[in-house]
């Protein structure tokens, strides 16, 4: 009797250090996948120096990330040129666990609107032309990294920065637009988590008039070669394609906004353009400029918590 008895107590306790065992690994493999936290997916856009570009609607069919399609999202033709200045619009969400992510990937259509209307992916001219806009692929492999942080709110932000990724072939002195190479194009999109984000503005004063626009280059500091970026880069000659965005000076105040920028040091880089009938808006030359608020627009630290304002007047042309 006390044989069979030990024989059971001995049994049980095996098998009460089994389960435990199992409950541990079940708890190690929970906490080795993480928690997910919601993340939502924004576009901007960076403006496009282009004086007939009055609009550039692109009809996106699917967002996904690491293979995964974003939740709410719906098929969705969007005026790209009208997200500046900070603007942006909700493309969907998806539950993400707190790392580094790299791959997302935009799924165009470029035969119809959301309407059904043709093409779906066109430059709108200054005179009411549609543009057709095409790709030798429709999927876009945006390779550039975002962190989603352990906390309730991460939202990214992609910017498809219009300078970058559409080419004015002209031809009779009439513009014919297309998107550049696919490696221009993946490389001339970035994502951005905004919370890791900070912001730089301002006003320029032009009293010389030396410009028919002005256009502000955000750079990394030291990485502005003024003789490689005004020339033009890779087979669609991006001209200062090393900017990490770029922003127009705007109306009489001569105001600009430089958004979504990673926290790091900055320089900031000023460009006159000209525009004529022949060639349209062409870049003239860069521009010196005389901080009026102290700051040195040749090294900005940015960071999340700080809008930084940095109004400067044109004292002449480099």
């Amino acid at each position: 009797m006390n044989v069979r008895s030990n024989y059971f107590k001995n049994s049980g306790l095996m098998l009460i250090a089994v389960m435990a065992m199992v409950s541990c690994d079940k708890s190690d493999d929970s906490a080795m996948e993480g928690e997910s936290y919601n993340t939502s997916f924004e576009i901007t856009d960076a403006p496009i120096d282009n004086a007939d570009v009055k609009a550039v609607f692109v009809t996106i069919a699917n967002v996904s990330v690491d293979g995964k399609s974003l939740e709410g999202f719906s098929a969705t033709t969007i005026n790209l040129a009208a997200l500046v200045d900070g603007k942006t619009e909700v493309l969907g969400n998806l539950d993400l666990q707190a790392r580094s992510y790299s791959n997302i990937v935009f799924e165009l259509d470029f035969e119809k609107d959301v309407a059904g209307n043709s093409p779906g992916c066109y430059v709108k001219k200054a005179n009411g032309e549609k543009d057709a806009l095409v790709a030798s692929s429709n999927k876009i492999s945006i390779n550039d990294t975002f962190e989603v942080l352990a906390q309730s709110k991460n939202v990214i932000v992609v910017d498809f920065d219009l300078r970058k990724t559409i080419r004015d072939e002209k031809s009779n002195f009439t513009s014919d637009f297309n998107f550049v190479t696919m490696t221009e194009l993946s490389a001339g999109i970035r994502t951005v988590n905004a919370e890791l984000t900070g912001k730089i503005s301002g006003t320029v004063n032009d009293s010389k008039n030396t410009s028919d626009k002005i256009i502000v280059y955000a750079y990394k500091k030291g990485t502005f070669n003024a003789d490689v970026e005004s020339k033009g880069k890779g087979e669609s000659s991006v001209t200062f394609a090393n900017a990490v965005t770029s922003a127009e000076v705007k109306g009489l105040s001569g105001s600009y906004s430089l958004d979504f920028l990673k926290e790091g040091e900055y320089e900031l880089i000023f460009a006159s353009y000209k525009e004529d009938q022949e060639s349209g808006l062409y870049f003239n030359s860069l521009l010196e400029v005389e901080s009026a608020t102290g700051i040195n627009v040749g090294a900005i630290s940015v960071t999340s918590t700080l809008k930084l304002s940095a109004n400067v007047t044109i004292i002449g042309s480099k």
